[in-house]
């Protein structure tokens, strides 16, 4: 969800930038910064950021340089100077203080000088706005493109997490006759081979192999996989849809490890939740 975009106006005696930038966040959160000038335009914009940028904490900006910086005031308040003027005065002999540049203070105090409000033209604005689209463009552009890398280093993550689970179908066969002989051992040495129920043995192997069994973990994580990718490839706005899936990803890689009992499985189960957890990075930049 980061992005940027400018673009500019000039209509000879301004010139209008204007900016928008945006950074990760789980919702919309957005700031605007404009001139007076523009107040009563906010509603508008605010209104087509919302329809236009799904997520972010974004900051859109207008900036107006003059050409000609001279700002022509429309008159000043006789009356209130020479009343700010007189009290000044009589201060100044109050306290037998140098009665210097009073004319000056007064003229900077509230009110005396008042000054033409800055308008613009439904033309002008009309400028302004396509200005607008073109930086919206700009930034959804910097964002789509941002969006096409992350897409396949998410589809990376994935197929690395897919082919661990190949990997950890291979090394499950090879666990029944470790655990086997494992058990096997441990009785041999606290009671005697002889005093071994063998048909006990095999029940109580039996009900612990299949409580080790990752079968329908295997099945659910590959199913989410695969559901991952084609949500990928939709078109709609899907970021926290696939952030769910994740999560569901992340509880049969927790399962399967929880369930391993051996080693080179759980070394597997650790490279799937080290591509998992930089997946889910990733997505806070998704929309």
């Amino acid at each position: 969800m980061t992005g940027y975009g400018i673009a500019s106006f000039d209509s000879g005696s301004t010139k209008y930038t204007i900016e928008i930038k945006s950074l990760n966040s789980k919702f919309l959160e957005l700031s605007l910064r404009l001139p007076k000038t523009f107040a009563e335009k906010e509603f508008q914009l605010r209104n087509d950021c919302n329809k236009l940028i799904e997520r972010g904490k974004v900051s859109l900006s207008i900036n107006v340089e003059k050409a000609n910086t001279t700002v022509n005031a429309a008159g000043i308040d006789t009356a209130l100077l020479k009343h700010y003027y007189q009290q000044l005065k009589a201060v100044s002999l109050d306290l037998n203080e140098p009665s210097n540049n009073l004319l000056q203070l007064a003229l900077g105090l509230p009110e005396v000088v008042k000054y033409d409000e800055e308008t613009v033209s439904e033309e002008e604005w009309k400028a302004v706005e396509n200005t607008f689209k073109q930086a919206l463009t700009a930034f959804q552009k910097f964002r789509t493109d941002e969006g096409n890398v992350l897409e396949q280093d998410i589809k990376y993550r994935i197929t690395i997490i897919l082919k661990n689970l190949e990997l950890i179908e291979i090394e499950e066969p090879k666990r029944v006759p470790v655990i086997r002989e494992r058990l096997n051992q441990f009785l041999a040495e606290a009671v005697s081979r002889e005093a071994i129920d063998q048909n006990r043995f095999e029940q109580e192997l039996i009900y612990f192999i299949d409580k080790l069994d990752i079968t329908e973990e295997k099945i659910r994580l590959r199913a989410h996989c695969n559901y991952f990718i084609e949500t990928l490839k939709n078109d709609d706005a899907n970021g926290k849809k696939l952030g769910f899936i994740s999560q569901e990803i992340g509880r049969e890689v927790n399962t399967i490890g929880s369930k391993a009992n051996d080693a080179n499985i759980q070394k597997l189960v650790v490279g799937m939740k080290e591509e998992l957890e930089k997946i889910k990075e990733q997505l806070l930049n998704v929309l």
